[in-house]
């Protein structure tokens, strides 16, 4: 999926700044990282929010077109209003196709309702990890990874290195010699305490 938004250099910064231009329908941020220095930028605020509200664009590179030049970059911090649907602020990271970016992906859950855990013995599926850290070159970056759970029997858990991965993407957590848990099917009511003392 592709993603662009267009923004403006900003040269007031400053709590007031910032104020100001969220009253004029504008969202405040900055962009860092590579050889240039940190920008600060400004972006219409409908349009940000359109963009934002779609999962995918927290982990794709993003066409971020400042005063008509066109900059690849990575979503890396949002800040929302504690109740107001409003962005407060953006940070994107500089993206160089020649160096592996790290960027946390959302895990898709299938088939949870059908895992023999589920359907069959009457446990309950928990969802350990909503996401997971990937390092990878721009171009192979996944929107998502998929946790297919058709075989997770009840008492059985699916962990990192199960996940099976797009081409080209690797996980850190693995490198450094962990594996958690992703999800795990806990045993019906009635029966964890049977479980955990045969355990």
């Amino acid at each position: 999926m592709h993603f662009e938004i267009n923004a403006t250099s900003r040269q007031a910064q400053g709590t007031g700044a910032s104020r100001r231009l969220r009253r004029a329908g504008r969202v405040p941020g900055i962009i860092y990282g590579g050889e240039k220095p940190a920008q600060p930028i400004s972006m219409d605020h409908k349009e940000l929010f359109l963009v934002l509200r779609q999962e995918a664009s927290h982990s794709s590179v993003i066409d971020l077109k400042v005063d008509g030049q066109r900059e690849p970059v990575l979503l890396k911090d949002v800040q929302l209003h504690p109740y107001k649907q409003q962005i407060l602020h953006v940070d994107f990271q500089r993206v160089d196709a020649t160096h592996k970016v790290h960027v946390k992906v959302p895990l898709h859950f299938l088939n949870g309702d059908i895992a023999p855990g589920v359907k069959l013995q009457g446990g309950v599926l928990s969802h350990v990890m909503t996401e997971v850290e990937v390092v990878c070159y721009p171009k192979d970056l996944p929107e998502y990874i998929e946790v297919d759970l058709k075989d997770l029997a009840a008492g059985h858990s699916l962990h990192l290195s199960h996940l099976k991965l797009p081409p080209g993407v690797e996980l850190p957590q693995l490198a450094r010699g962990e594996d958690p848990t992703v999800a795990t099917i806990l045993g019906a009511k009635g029966e964890a305490g049977e479980g955990e003392g045969a355990a």
